[in-house]
């Protein structure tokens, strides 16, 4: 079981977490590594090894409702629809987050399965599609920012352009990238079906990939939204709208540093949102990076949850021990 105290190596001893809702945000290593061969065949082997960490939650007692990116696979769907170009139609960035969400969260649906199984969990694991709201009068949606599908040589791009209406833009010397708006998130449309499957006791895969947007119409009917939403704030307000008590983004590195990569990088163990709010002010977190995630966990304690955790995806345990991660707090 999770010890009683906490101790902050930098300050006073905090209280442990109990057994709670939580909200878990996988990042994209938890799927797919840098320099691996991308097969589904590896895609399951790293989950299985990801998903390890989840499963320590429900043994110790968690509410989880999980969620994951999908930045890799977007663009291993996009490069797909390149090639299908004349022989099938086109699909819509809407319609490739949904594909990705049921093609992820099924994978992610039966690993789980098995290794709850393995450790004599007979808990249920739903995997559902969910669409997330965005306001249709959102200025991102007008300028477009977000990277997405393969590079390209200039002369293809400016070609993909005039004749598809894409935003090209090169990105940082890897080639011209197609960019699509990415607005914020509102609201978790299956908010009530989630809080029914979390109460009656299943694990619940939700908001993959940031959610499918929608908007609504004057008629107050649902139409898809061409572009995607950072996953970090739509589980920031996934938590909120389910109620949950922390925020668990689970990424590449064990705690958030100040002077990222300098000769003075700093941890950080626990921070109020306030300081981290502070630190964003002063540029520590590139938007590219780690400026989202803060950004995420800084709204989540700022709505309600009580407080929130970025770490690495193979140091959840020891986090919840005080040992390493990095806390938002009030």
């Amino acid at each position: 079981m999770i010890d009683d105290l906490l101790t902050d190596p930098v300050g006073a001893p905090q209280t442990a977490s109990k057994p709670c809702r939580v909200v878990v945000a996988l990042g994209g290593n938890a799927i797919s590594r840098p320099g691996g061969d991308d097969s589904v065949r590896q895609d399951y082997a790293n989950l299985r090894r990801s998903l390890k960490s989840i499963a320590y939650l429900v043994d110790e007692g968690y509410e989880v409702v999980l969620t994951h990116g999908n930045g890799p696979q977007v663009g291993n769907q996009m490069i797909r629809v390149e090639a299908a170009l004349g022989q099938a139609p086109e699909l819509p960035l809407d319609i490739v987050v949904a594909d990705l969400q049921g093609g992820l969260g099924y994978m992610i649906e039966q690993v789980l399965y098995n290794l709850m199984r393995k450790i004599g969990h007979q808990r249920p694991v739903c995997g559902l599609f969910t669409l997330v709201e965005v306001d249709p009068d959102d200025p991102a949606l007008a300028e477009p920012t977000k990277f997405v599908g393969p590079p390209y040589r200039e002369d293809q791009a400016k070609g993909f352009a005039e004749s598809r209406g894409w935003t090209m833009k090169e990105d940082r010397g890897r080639g011209w990238r197609r960019v699509v708006p990415s607005p914020q998130p509102v609201s978790i449309i299956e908010r009530d079906a989630i809080l029914t499957l979390v109460e009656t006791g299943a694990l619940v895969i939700a908001a993959g990939g940031g959610g499918i947007p929608v908007a609504k119409t004057l008629r107050g009917t649902l139409r898809g939204v061409e572009g995607v939403i950072d996953k970090d704030l739509a589980a920031a307000v996934l938590g909120k709208d389910v109620g949950a008590e922390e925020l668990y983004i689970l990424t590449a590195v064990e705690r958030v540093c100040l002077d990222f990569g300098t000769e003075i990088e700093r941890p950080l163990a626990t921070v109020t949102v306030a300081e981290a709010r502070r630190h964003m002010a002063a540029g520590q977190f590139p938007k590219g990076s780690m400026g989202p995630k803060m950004e995420a966990v800084c709204r989540f304690v700022e709505q309600g949850g009580k407080r929130a955790l970025i770490t690495d995806i193979f140091t959840l345990s020891e986090a919840l021990q005080g040992k390493t991660g990095t806390w938002v707090v009030r």
